[in-house]
């Protein structure tokens, strides 16, 4: 097996970029500024959406999205946490670089005054504002959410995010509860609303206000909250899921020949109250199936939830005249289990945790419409108009009546959508994609200089990326007519992520040590054909890995067992091809670079 990169064709490179630059051209001479760049970033999202093929799920305003971008089917996280993922990406610098593995330390001051992707536009005239959850508040973006290198004004918090952890979900007997599954009436919760409300408010007045003064092209980025823990939203969106239509992960049990160190124990979920209720054992569950079912409901009704908040904001960048010269791009920070492997939350190199959606519009060349509109859906409209149709009707007449016909919509509305998706154009890249490459490709996409790859010792270049610029892919795929599952173009054969642990066995502190306390890093490489991890001893003082202690590997062969349930590492038959996918593991993410 070869995972070796080769050059990109020199004619082709070219041709792409004389495109792009024809394409900034054109909005020069329309009278138009820089393009703008609404980047939306949401919290846990697996691709968990209609446009990924799931017929289960209602987001039609990301699938709406996804019809006017390319979407990229193969994009993964270099950690599978909020702070260190999010670091990685808006630096371009992977965990090893930023030395943040956990939430406990900024990178300007552990490792060095690396450039941001806003601070990056913001150096290049424009004016930037985060709204939500973008870097991670804390210790982890210096107690400022990286104002004001990053930021034009103070990042903007929703005020109602405060309630994270307090006892707000209605249980029996009016009593509330700290829970995982908290579907909520709005007006009754503190405040009078939600965060991913709020953000998407005040998002929507930022346009309302950058309308009156257009002379400055804006770097927006917004962060939702939603799905993330306690899956709190509004009660209704659980209506689009009932429960006999939710089924369990497909392999919800612990994998064949998993090493312990793989392990995550997800000590998030037993800090609620709901799940403590279940007296479960630490630290393999598992989890009964009843609640299960209740977990995964609520976690597709706040993906629901969540894509009305973003049919609202990409409805506000049409209405206040930006959408025809607004990059869009919407990602997931990183995945989330959803009972897969007998595990939930993130804290794995597992598909489910490292695997993102990723979906970038650019106004003129992913969507040739000179008038680009999102007009919003509402998710709950989507499937309930004909319901409620049929409920107002005098032929109803008792509650099972009712029932009876929701189930048959729901049947019906199922296949119609299965339908209405396998008919979509959506223009797909099943190239391997990473977040750190992000930074370069939105600089390229709006005309930014693109930052030159990093030097093997990093830590005094300010601005420098360990990713590639994915724009030539996007060009190629945007000049085709349909879907295209592969550009031709040479890309990178391999995509790395990778997750710390403080010990072999799973304690407390294994899904989120501190860097003092982790002693072995698990590296993960995947290739369109395998998923391949060593675990190895980690030293947190001088952040050196050693190869030659190993503590667990694995390796799946994605092409007969996607869901990752049978470690294949310890067969002698698979031996040469462990072999050759270790080598390349170690020579690590610049071996594979396209050049």
């Amino acid at each position: 097996m070869s995972v070796k990169s080769c050059t990109m064709d020199t004619s082709m490179s070219a041709y792409v970029f004389v495109v792009i630059l024809s394409l900034i051209s054109t909005i020069t001479n329309a009278g138009l500024s820089k393009p703008s760049v609404l980047f939306i970033v949401v919290d846990d999202l697996r691709p968990a959406l209609g446009c990924y093929g799931n017929s289960l799920m209602v987001t039609p305003n990301i699938d709406n999205l996804a019809t006017k971008s390319v979407l990229f089917n193969n994009t993964f996280v270099q950690q599978a946490l909020c702070g260190p993922s999010r670091t990685s990406f808006l630096t371009s610098r992977r965990p090893d670089t930023t030395h943040l593995y956990d939430f406990y330390s900024y990178w300007r001051k552990a490792a060095g005054n690396f450039t941001t992707l806003p601070q990056h536009f913001k150096q290049n005239g424009y004016f930037t504002q985060s709204v939500g959850k973008v870097f991670h508040p804390g210790v982890s973006s210096g107690h400022t959410d990286d104002f004001p290198y990053s930021w034009s004004v103070p990042a903007y918090h929703p005020p109602t995010q405060a309630y994270k952890m307090a006892k707000v979900c209605p249980g029996p007997k009016g009593n509330v509860y700290m829970d995982i599954v908290c579907p909520v009436t709005v007006k009754d919760q503190p405040g009078g609303s939600l965060p991913d409300i709020q953000s998407r408010e005040f998002a929507v007045n930022f346009f309302k206000n950058m309308s009156a003064n257009h002379s400055q092209p804006f770097f927006l980025a917004v962060g939702f909250h939603k799905p993330h823990i306690p899956l709190k939203y509004p009660k209704e969106y659980r209506d689009l899921y009932p429960l006999n239509k939710i089924k369990l992960a497909h392999h919800h049990t612990f994998p064949l020949r998993l090493p312990l160190v793989a392990w995550n124990p997800w000590t998030d979920l037993r800090e609620r109250d709901d799940i403590k209720a279940l007296n479960l054992s630490f630290p393999f569950g598992p989890v009964t199936k009843d609640y299960q079912l209740l977990m995964r409901q609520s976690y597709y009704a706040a993906t629901s939830y969540m894509d009305s908040q973003v049919g609202l904001l990409l409805d506000a960048l049409h209405t206040h005249g930006f959408s025809n010269n607004t990059i869009v791009v919407l990602v997931g920070d990183h995945g989330w289990s959803l009972g897969e492997h007998q595990e939930w939350s993130k804290y794995s190199n597992f598909e489910v945790s490292v695997r993102v959606p990723l979906i970038i519009h650019v106004p003129g060349l992913t969507d040739k419409h000179t008038d680009i509109t999102f007009q919003y859906k509402d998710p709950l409209k989507q499937v309930h108009v004909k319901y409620r149709n049929h409920s107002r009707s005098n032929l109803v007449q008792t509650q099972r009546e009712k029932i009876d016909i929701q189930k048959n919509y729901f049947k019906e509305y199922n296949v119609i959508r299965s339908k209405e998706f396998s008919l979509k154009k959506y223009k797909v890249s099943n190239d391997l994609m990473e977040l750190v490459d992000l930074f370069p490709t939105i600089s390229e996409l709006a005309g930014l200089p693109v930052p030159s790859t990093c030097p093997p010792n990093p830590f005094k270049i300010d601005l420098c990326t360990e990713g590639s610029s994915a724009a030539k892919l996007i060009q190629s795929i945007s000049h085709t007519d349909s879907s295209r599952q592969s550009t031709g173009l040479r890309w990178k054969s391999a995509v790395f992520s990778q997750y710390p642990r403080p010990s072999v066995e799973p304690q407390e502190n294994s899904d989120k040590p501190h860097l003092k306390d982790i002693r072995i890093m698990g590296y993960t490489m995947r290739t369109q054909q395998y998923r391949y991890t060593e675990w190895v001893q980690f030293d947190p003082a001088t952040f050196h890995m050693n190869w030659s202690r190993v503590y667990g590997t694995e390796l799946y062969l994605r092409n007969s067992d996607p869901d990752e349930a049978e470690n294949m590492a310890y067969f002698s038959s698979y031996a040469e091809l462990r072999s050759s996918l270790s080598r390349v593991l170690h020579e690590g993410w610049r071996s594979v670079l396209p050049t």
